[in-house]
């Protein structure tokens, strides 16, 4: 039991959720590996939400909110760091859930799948998966015909470079959430919220629900005007920002 009073309560929160959906075969030892990294970089931001992401979520959520055929993808570590709000995040934007995994085993397709169905989720796709994305090697390619291989908009909540890349090149818009502006991810994808999984993604629902009853012309709007690489600069600058902060302390 992680006391409350802990100053790294919520770091230490995390990774127990990671550790027991190891144990339940959801996530991945490399899965655990890949959190300390970001976390890494969330001591750079100072552990809270930039600016920078704020206006990544927005155009996000605009952009899934225009989509025709919108997919939140989910990993076994999003499975256990935020279900609830990914099963309430496709249902805001009207778009599906899928499972998709670089480690890729029916244990762990299964319990991810029990996982999201235990908080709400009526389908989720990926469980079978019958197309693949062409240009990559990995499990990841395999993905749901009616899912990923059709949607226009993915929403990746977490780094992953040669995925977003292939998605990219099929044509379609890709959202991702990764701490580590300079990542292949990050400079890929069509959107990109520089921020832990945790906080962005209840962002990105309120953010949605927001929006929602705007029409497309406007959503459409929203999303276009945002520029990828000037807001990754920002990011940027903000951890420098912090990091200089830090050092005349």
């Amino acid at each position: 039991m992680i006391p409350k009073s802990h100053p790294r309560y919520e770091s230490l929160r995390q990774r127990e959720l990671l550790v027991e959906g190891y144990k339940a075969g959801a996530t991945a030892l490399e899965g655990l590996i890949a959190f300390g990294r970001g976390e890494a970089f969330d001591y750079l931001l100072g552990e809270k939400t930039p600016d920078a992401a704020v206006e990544a979520v927005r155009a996000a959520a605009a952009m899934l909110l225009a989509a025709e055929n919108p997919v939140v993808s989910v990993n076994g570590n999003t499975a256990v760091l935020c279900p609830e709000e990914l099963v309430k995040l496709a249902r805001a934007v009207e778009g599906k859930l899928e499972i998709n995994l670089f480690y890729r085993t029916e244990k762990r397709v299964k319990a991810i799948e029990g996982i999201l169905k235990g908080h709400g989720a009526e389908k989720v796709y990926g469980v079978k998966a019958d197309a693949e994305i062409e240009g990559l090697d990995s499990r990841r390619r395999l993905v749901d015909r009616e899912g990923i291989y059709s949607a226009d908009v993915v929403f990746v909540a977490l780094e992953d470079g040669d995925r977003t890349e292939a998605l990219i090149k099929a044509g379609k818009k890709v959202i991702a959430v990764d701490l580590n502006p300079l990542s292949r991810t990050a400079q890929t994808a069509s959107i990109t919220i520089v921020d832990n999984v945790i906080r962005a993604v209840p962002l990105l629902l309120a953010a949605a629900e927001e929006l929602r009853a705007m029409d497309r012309e406007a959503l459409n709007r929203i999303h276009r005007s945002f520029d990828n690489p000037s807001n990754l600069r920002k990011s940027l600058s903000e951890i420098i920002h912090g990091l200089r902060s830090m050092a005349s302390h």
